[in-house]
């Protein structure tokens, strides 16, 4: 036996050594980009831990990736992955050990991070994501003993230019003519109203629909949705530059009306907007991932097989908040990081 190695007690596998890595955080948290985060990782031994090294780390990233097909023809065409990958934030802090020993038992660090104040929101789909984490890890004598990961719930920030937002309301029509009961035609008018176009995540949206029914039939059914329109940008093994549109349907509510024939009915709709969401960019900004967004009203006429259809855009936005921090109250004893 060695000098010294006596006066710690081995055990046949090093990965014995820890009983539980633990990240505590608060539950179900949302984090404004320049926000602080505050936590503890809790570290719980069997036995006596020699020159360990225990750290957290956070890191924020985004990836996309879809295939794309190339080539003039069918016959000669094949596909390429196009795909493109971005670091937001990687920062690590290592926590002092007195002495270069850990006893059994448990053993608690407190951390805190500060978030950049640009950062994209949270965000997953088919073609992409952009995620972030806290990962508690613990070595010893070049071994990893334990790890443990936590995803967080980022909202993003921007500065969209003020030139394309507005405040003042906002008023969109459209109107469509159309045939029921064999020869007879008549004409469908939607109008939305709203006081203004720019919200931010978590906010009610108020929308104002007038309805102008001049058939000779009832209408029952409006739906209003909101549509986030996504561009992806990635690159070719070649390092070609590619783009790719999608869109998905994050909120929707149907009003059961009862529009006599040849008659007018306003709806107030409320949708709440959930409380993460990406935040709008314009062409200018350089993202793998752009977001625009889009309310749509729909009037359904199924007596006609056609609809009337308007679109309002609005924009998203959030502004970074001051370093504000999530305390936490926890008692037991705790190893200090400064």
């Amino acid at each position: 036996m060695g000098e010294g190695e006596g006066c710690f007690p081995t055990t046949p596998t090093p990965m014995s050594m820890v009983k539980s890595i633990e990240l505590v955080l608060p539950k179900d948290a949302i984090y404004l980009a320049g926000s602080s985060i505050k936590g503890q990782v809790i570290l719980t031994l069997n036995s006596t831990l020699v020159d360990p090294i225990v750290k957290v780390e956070l890191v924020g990233r985004g990836y996309v990736e879809w295939n794309e097909e190339i080539g003039a023809s069918r016959d000669y065409s094949r596909e390429v992955i196009c795909n493109n990958k971005a670091d937001y934030v990687h920062k690590t802090k290592t926590f002092p050990v007195e002495d270069n020993w850990l006893s059994a038992g448990s053993h608690t660090f407190d951390f805190h991070f500060n978030l950049p104040p640009r950062l994209p929101s949270t965000f997953s789909s088919k073609t992409g994501h952009i995620s972030y984490f806290i990962q508690a890890t613990c070595m010893g004598r070049e071994h990893l003993l334990a790890k443990r990961r936590t995803y967080l719930l980022i909202q993003g920030t921007s500065d969209f230019p003020p030139e394309q937002s507005f405040q003042d309301p906002l008023f969109v029509q459209a109107e469509k003519k159309v045939s029921y009961n064999c020869c007879r035609q008549g004409r469908v008018c939607l109008q939305i109203q709203m006081d203004r176009n720019t919200f931010t995540p978590g906010e009610k949206v108020v929308l104002t629909s007038e309805i102008h029914n001049q058939t000779g039939k009832c209408i029952r059914t409006v739906v209003f949705a909101l549509y986030a329109h996504m561009r992806y940008e990635g690159f070719t093994p070649t390092a070609e530059r590619r783009w790719r549109g999608d869109s998905s349907e994050l909120l929707r509510q149907e009003a059961h009306t009862q529009i006599a024939a040849f008659s007018s009915t306003k709806v107030v709709s409320t949708l709440s907007l959930p409380l993460v969401l990406s935040v709008s960019t314009s062409l200018l900004d350089d993202q793998i991932v752009r977001t625009r967004y889009e309310l749509a009203v729909t009037v359904h006429l199924p007596w006609s097989l056609a609809s009337v259809k308007a679109k309002v855009p609005i924009i998203i936005t959030s502004t970074p908040a001051d370093a504000t921090s999530c305390q936490l109250s926890l008692g037991g004893s705790r190893h200090q990081l400064h």
